[in-house]
């Protein structure tokens, strides 16, 4: 297809359309579907614009998203035009590319997919798989209005791995990996070392790394990777270290850190969360490399861009009486920090858990981090991806784990309106399992409840990211 697009929904069906990897069962594909030949050439073709803007290269299993709206916050207020691309989004295409904190158009993203279009028609008459595939394209998308933009530097977050993710094709100042756990088995391995080995495949010759791994095995290879590389690295609890967490009567969280830099006290974090607090002490290791190679960035611009940070589907208060929160948790250890962050609550209430999970995950293992901490538990299945487990294997998950009182809903908007019937005013509940449960709710949520508050004059405005 080379013919202009016309219409939004006419260029999200026209992404939607290419192979997508976030949409389609695990048992479908392997490593082998994944190569960098396919966006290298689609780059080239594109004039090689991942060449001319300089980079800060993220991957990890957990918090690699909240240390990249972090870092792309604080460079935004430093002054400089600062691209954001991350995934996956929640309600719009859009949000995973973003400028300063602002999402192109809907009219801006046709443009950008019909500029790419001669391109596409001609990769996809080649030989040997060369048909640009969803992500690729919605990466060649970021890059291009990177370009357009005039952005003077961009954060870019992993997809998936990171070895043959196609962010990987880039010229980073610094590459962060956040930490590691199993998660992706089918694609990126079954241990923790083979799963490191794909995410340490962002680190490049002689690139400053910074690393938040904790787990032995997958530490050493990335120590071994960064030594054969003679990339320097910075490690976390070695090199830069958390020495206080404190939070105030209002809630409000500060942490005290020490880097190999310089001593950090009152630093603000927005975001909800004991491990939020790693996140940002990573994101000041990261904003000191840049220091040191010249990145103009204050302590107050550190400061200020981390107090506004919000970050969409990451512990988030969406409604109130009651509590409802939404959060994207789709491994053990993000279940693991959701629990943590729950627990912090003082006074304990009633919990109503609003579950549904992806095929190719540990939802054993998520289910064992939550079920304990739960009253009550609806499973549902959300249905726009075919990706989604089956109710009656949820079921049985639950049945042979806990004996936690049960609920089954059919849809994401029926487990809503049960889970509502269910809850008193005092009560909280928490939908999680995956972004899929959470892109299918978070608007219908917050739209009830600014309906429901417009009347006494304070909306509950759902958290947007402080990128999109």
């Amino acid at each position: 297809m080379s013919e202009r697009l016309q219409t939004y929904e006419q260029a999200i069906d026209f992404l939607f359309g290419r192979i997508n990897y976030e949409r389609i069962n695990t048992e479908s594909y392997s490593t082998s579907d994944f190569k960098l030949d396919r966006m290298r050439r689609l780059l080239e073709m594109m004039g090689n614009p991942h060449e001319r803007i300089p980079v800060v290269h993220v991957a990890g299993t957990k918090g690699k998203g909240s240390t990249c709206s972090m870092l792309a916050s604080i460079l935004t207020r430093a002054g400089y035009r600062c691209g954001l691309y991350i995934s996956p989004h929640i309600t719009e295409f859009e949000e995973r590319i973003t400028i300063g904190g602002v999402q192109p158009t809907r009219l801006e993203l046709v443009g950008l997919l019909n500029r790419l279009l001669p391109i596409i028609a001609e990769m996809d008459n080649l030989p040997g798989r060369m048909q640009p595939t969803y992500f690729e394209l919605a990466t060649a998308l970021a890059w291009q209005h990177f370009i357009e933009r005039k952005a003077d530097i961009a954060v870019l977050e992993v997809g998936l791995g990171g070895r043959l993710d196609s962010t990987n094709l880039c010229c980073p100042l610094v590459t962060v990996i956040t930490n590691i756990s199993r998660d992706h088995t089918h694609v990126l391995g079954s241990t923790v070392q083979q799963i490191a080995y794909e995410k340490a495949g962002i680190i490049k010759p002689r690139v400053p790394v910074i690393s938040g791994v904790t787990h032995v095995d997958a530490l050493s290879l990335i120590e071994k990777i960064c030594f054969e590389r003679n990339a320097p690295l910075k490690q976390i609890l070695r090199d830069f270290q958390l020495i206080n967490r404190q939070t105030d009567d209002e809630g409000h969280v500060e942490i005290e850190a020490k880097t190999s830099e310089a001593s950090w006290s009152r630093v603000p974090v927005v975001l909800r969360g004991p491990h939020q607090a790693t996140n940002t002490m990573l994101t000041l290791a990261v904003i000191e490399e840049l220091r040191q190679q010249k990145w103009n960035i204050n302590d107050d611009d550190v400061r200020e861009g981390l107090k506004s940070v919000a970050w969409p589907a990451r512990v988030e208060v969406v409604s109130k009486h009651p509590t409802v929160i939404i959060d994207a948790a789709h491994n053990w250890e993000s279940a693991r920090a959701l629990v943590a962050t729950l627990n912090e609550e003082k006074i304990r209430r009633r919990r109503i858990l609003v579950f549904a999970a992806t095929k190719d995950k540990d939802v054993a293992g998520i289910l064992r981090q939550l079920l304990p901490n739960f009253d009550t538990v609806i499973l549902t299945r959300y249905l726009n991806n075919p990706r989604g487990v089956d109710l009656d294997e949820l079921g049985s998950l639950v049945e042979s784990l806990s004996c936690r009182q049960t609920h089954f809903a059919a849809s994401p908007s029926s487990a809503w309106n049960l889970a509502k019937s269910l809850a008193s005013r005092d009560d909280m509940i928490v939908i999680t399992g995956s972004f899929f449960l959470a892109a299918e709710l978070r608007d219908t949520i917050i739209s009830e409840a600014n309906q429901a508050s417009d009347g006494a004059g304070s909306r509950v405005v759902g958290i947007r990211s402080s990128t999109s």
